[in-house]
């Protein structure tokens, strides 16, 4: 069973959501230590400098991405890794300039519609400040509209993200469901982490009979 209900989003409301949260998380990194840059972030292998650096460049152009597809030998999840480690190596001051000066900008990379980068910015802005202890919370409806997204992501796009099977997934600040099988309740913040791969840190937020099925 998909998501309940299909949300068909509005293109100006989903675009002022990748704005406040661009601009939020340019602030967030903003006040981040040195240190807080060389932190391990919610993604294995990758620091919190790892993760800017990948949302700094939501707007590659063609030549740039088809030469790092390349590189990674056709492979997208390399692709995103190496592009990110090695755009890294970029100072922090360019890295959060690069995020801030997007807002406004209605570019994407190619090959991907205007909900890669809310998805995007929502999740790895959790990446972020979760392992630094800092607050930040998604707005649940576009949390929602990011949620469906991952639910229904063509491949290969959806060849980044696990698959959860077996369980009936539930928002419970937000009307969307999702999947089939014992019941999965919780925030939608909590199952959009969920879907994306961040398990641990999920969990211990959704309750119901299926969660012993997510590990």
């Amino acid at each position: 069973m998909g998501p309940h209900p299909i949300r068909t989003p509005d293109a100006d409301a989903v675009w002022a959501a990748i704005d406040r949260e661009r601009l939020d998380l340019a602030d967030l990194l903003d006040d981040l230590a040195p240190a807080e840059w060389e932190q391990p972030s919610l993604c294995a292998g990758w620091r919190v400098r790892d993760v800017a650096a990948h949302l700094a460049l939501a707007q590659t152009g063609a030549g740039r991405a088809t030469l790092d597809l390349l590189r990674a030998r056709g492979s997208l999840p390399r692709m995103i890794h190496d592009s990110a480690v090695r755009h890294a190596a970029a100072p922090t001051e360019q890295l959060v300039g690069q995020i801030r000066g997007m807002a406004g900008s209605r570019r994407t990379a190619p090959g991907v519609t205007l909900l890669e980068p809310l998805l995007d910015v929502l999740v790895h802005g959790q990446d972020i400040a979760v392992p630094l202890g800092r607050p930040r919370s998604m707005p649940v409806e576009a949390a929602g509209t990011a949620a469906t997204r991952v639910w229904t992501m063509p491949w290969p796009m959806s060849t980044t993200f696990p698959r959860v099977r077996g369980v009936r997934l539930v928002a419970n600040d937000i009307d969307w469901a999702a999947g089939e099988g014992e019941l999965v309740e919780g925030p939608i913040e909590a199952l959009l982490l969920l879907l994306t791969g961040r398990t641990a840190v999920a969990v211990g937020r959704l309750g119901g009979p299926g969660t012993v099925r997510l590990g």
